[in-house]
């Protein structure tokens, strides 16, 4: 059984894909972040960086004590290890997929961010700051556009870790000030990944575990995501 510290993020929504794709029994730990709930002593003593998602895998490959993770990136592999699918075991293959891992992990989920974050959270409307990155998204969207118009999956032939990272990340498209009609190969992958059923299963998680999702933000949950702005 693994236990899952989760939120209806992007960066949550990685590993519900990931452990319904790999059909490993898991359990959600729910982490409201706009209640404060990742400061926690308890979630911290997992997840020191107060970030979700994290997981506790209480029974691990190399049989040893529960072992807990955070990182999205990190459990991704880990998972895709203990699963023995969706990232090739050795050779220049799995580097491939994990390049594609990285890419997203440095720069299509913090460049997305922090559209999301000045384009819609942020108390005062910076042009320049809202431009730099609607921009930076566009061309990363570029990136992956021309990734996908030579190989079916962004790690290659076969679908990998690589799109779980990056999907849940072009969900949100409209919030980028994105449209999808100008990256033809991306938005074929986009609407192919999307009819998963591990991926619709994990996006129908929301219904229970954050049925407010969308919902304007409240004061007290821009205390817990953004400080004091």
């Amino acid at each position: 059984m693994i236990d899952l510290y989760y939120w209806t993020t992007p960066n949550g929504h990685k590993i519900s894909i990931m452990l319904e794709e790999a059909k490993l029994a898991y359990r959600i730990n729910p982490i409201n972040i706009g209640r404060g709930e990742q400061f926690d002593p308890e979630f911290l003593a997992i997840s020191p960086n107060n970030r979700i998602p994290a997981i506790v895998d209480h029974a691990p490959s190399d049989g040893g004590q529960p072992l807990a993770l955070f990182e999205s990136g990190a459990i991704l592999e880990y998972l895709a290890d203990k699963c023995g699918q969706f990232l090739p075991a050795k050779g220049r293959e799995r580097y491939i997929v994990l390049q594609w891992l990285h890419w997203q992990m440095g720069g299509l989920g913090p460049m997305a961010g922090q559209n999301h974050h000045f384009g819609h959270y942020a108390p005062q409307k910076i042009e320049y700051a809202i431009e730099r990155y609607v921009r930076e998204t566009s061309r990363l969207y570029g990136v992956l556009d021309q990734r996908l118009s030579q190989q079916s999956y962004v790690g290659g032939g076969s679908y990998s870790i690589a799109d779980i990272a990056v999907y849940p990340w072009i969900v949100p498209w409209e919030k980028q000030r994105q449209t999808l009609e100008e990256f033809p190969d991306l938005e074929r992958w986009f609407h192919e990944v999307s009819q998963r059923p591990a991926v619709r299963k994990a996006y129908s998680l929301i219904e229970d575990i954050n049925p407010q999702a969308g919902v304007a933000m409240d004061e007290q949950a821009r205390k817990h995501l953004f400080g004091n702005l």
